[in-house]
């Protein structure tokens, strides 16, 4: 691909859940095909990357922030179909995009208060919209996979795990010496980052062998009112500065494992940053459980990307 310019002006909407940003592209005359959503997430992946960079990545994007595709949907009952991605690849799911993604369309007067169906490559998502800024998503099922996982992660110690998925594959440590607070950010990315390198060098992975590419940390909330704060470090290497949609999920899964939270039970997850999701989950008729997620999101930009076939960076700065 030699240019974008075809795709230029590119309309974005831009929003934030719990802090954590959302660019839910709106994009014509890109050709994904007609069949699943997990099936076209391959398809942009393997033939849109450059798109993929340019969007997200500076100088027009930034490391944080999460792109949202929007496409049609397989079932005329859904909304549509999203595809997720971020700085370094396509993702599963995004629970955080999820909300901002209801909350942009509910923005652009595309849906109304009310229940809704999204189509994402790991499965249906159901969306209750307040009308406002207030989403509460059903995530697809999530299980824990792995209890109690000790791992020797040099530069760090030995350090005890579980492995669980929640539309992404985490690693979701017991026990953090860090305090999770925002002065601590460049610690607890470094320490993160050495056991995600550490997972992979031990061919510790999901099921089927699929690679864990989030770690998440918890710690006590700062709050109350709220029963656990985490830190989540994405695949790109940056933070979550929400408290993660799909780690929530996972962590939501693990508790259900241990029999410490009863479905319909509400868990209130803070984020590093102090924003909070509450959680709770019904069990899954074939295991596992699913997770109710709710968050607030808020528009903050409707922009227009410029793709100049002489920019040196039109694709973006690639990591």
């Amino acid at each position: 691909m030699k240019s974008l310019s075809r795709f230029s002006p590119l309309r974005v909407i831009d929003s934030h859940t719990g802090g954590e940003p959302t660019r839910t592209v709106l994009v014509e005359g890109l050709d994904l095909g007609k069949d699943s959503i997990a099936a076209r997430r391959l398809r942009f992946r393997a033939n849109f990357d450059l798109l993929r960079s340019a969007i997200i990545n500076e100088p027009r994007g930034s490391d944080v922030l999460v792109g949202a595709l929007l496409v049609p949907p397989t079932d005329k009952n859904s909304v549509a179909g999203v595809i997720f991605f971020n700085n370094v690849d396509c993702l599963w799911m995004c629970g955080h995009g999820m909300i901002g993604v209801v909350v942009t369309l509910g923005w652009l007067g595309r849906i109304k208060a009310g229940r809704h169906r999204f189509e994402t490559a790991v499965g249906v998502i159901d969306a209750e919209y307040d009308g406002a800024n207030r989403v509460r998503i059903e995530n697809v099922t999530s299980h824990r996979s792995q209890k109690d996982v000790t791992l020797e992660v040099p530069g760090v110690g030995t350090v005890i795990g579980d492995v669980a998925w929640g539309g992404n594959w985490f690693f979701l440590v017991k026990e953090q010496p860090i305090p999770l607070t925002p002065a601590n950010v460049e610690e607890l990315t470094n320490s993160a980052w050495k056991i995600r390198q550490a997972l992979a060098a031990n061919n510790i992975a999901g099921d089927d062998g699929v690679e864990i590419d989030h770690v998440e940390f918890f710690g006590p909330p700062a709050k109350p009112e709220n029963q656990s704060r985490n830190f989540v470090l994405c695949p790109g290497k940056a933070y979550d500065r929400s408290p993660c949609g799909t780690g929530t999920s996972a962590k939501v899964a693990c508790l259900a494992a241990d029999g410490l939270l009863k479905p319909g039970e509400v868990w209130r997850q803070e984020s590093i940053v102090g924003s909070v999701f509450e959680a709770s989950y019904r069990v899954a008729t074939a295991g596992g459980v699913i997770p109710t997620i709710a968050g607030d999101a808020y528009v903050t930009g409707d922009n227009r990307l410029i793709f100049d076939a002489d920019d040196p960076f039109q694709f973006g700065i690639k990591r």
